[in-house]
């Protein structure tokens, strides 16, 4: 079976190559028969073969005219070309910076919606510490005094005031690891940051949230010797 298809393989490319051939021929026979018409239409137009050839030699005169306007046509063919080029590339780069203002309107959009909800969350946390009996509405720190509640919620304040600096990117790392020893000095501070820890553990290593927490750990390391102190007893 193999050989007869390799066999009506090799007959049907012997044909198709035959049918080219012809259809070559044909196309030949034809070129040649209609260029004799043509030569001779034009040899009838003008009288005779002499005259014909004489326009033809006439005619052959302004090849040199028709050659330069032909150059002359490329050139601006071609000019036409790198100005579109060019216009595509202003384009691109119009674009380009349309993008990056649209991303940077976007960033402060991000930031101003940041800040607002900065301002909301320290004006709750203010009316908390102003009237005790708010914060039986919302309390993280339950069981604790209303004088204590205030300092953890005035800590939380600091805390997060430092971590906005930060994911403004106002602080390196160092200058945050300076802050959080002298904020850690405070018995206050380290009761909220006592109360307060295991809900920051649980955030993501890798959030500014989580590079906060971690930077205050190192702190307390350094400053206990590698583990968190005891809790000061509250006031």
């Amino acid at each position: 079976m193999a050989n007869d298809r390799a066999s009506r393989s090799v007959v049907k490319a012997c044909a198709w190559s035959a049918a080219a051939v012809a259809g070559i021929a044909v196309v030949g026979a034809a070129s040649i028969v209609v260029s004799g018409w043509l030569i001779d239409g034009v040899e009838q137009a003008n009288g005779s073969r002499r005259t014909a050839i004489e326009r033809s030699v006439v005619g052959d005169y302004f090849g040199a005219a028709s050659a330069v306007f032909s150059g002359l046509a490329l050139i601006l063919l071609v000019v036409t070309v790198l100005l579109q080029q060019r216009e595509i590339q202003l384009q691109r780069r119009e674009l380009a910076l349309q993008r990056e203002e649209l991303i940077a309107s976007r960033t402060e959009l991000r930031r101003s919606a940041a800040a607002d909800l900065r301002a909301l969350h320290i004006q709750l946390t203010q009316m908390q510490m102003d009237d005790p009996a708010l914060s039986e509405v919302w309390n993280d720190y339950p069981g604790q005094p209303p004088a204590v509640i205030r300092q953890h919620l005035f800590a939380n304040l600091t805390y997060s005031h430092l971590l906005l600096v930060h994911q403004w990117g106002d602080r390196s790392e160092a200058d945050l690891l300076r802050e959080a020893r002298y904020m850690l000095r405070s018995p206050a501070f380290r009761r909220y940051w006592a109360a307060s820890r295991s809900l920051k553990e649980s955030l993501a290593p890798d959030s500014d949230e989580g590079r906060m927490f971690r930077v205050f750990e190192r702190a307390i390391a350094e400053a206990d010797g590698g583990s968190l102190a005891p809790t000061p007893p509250a006031a």
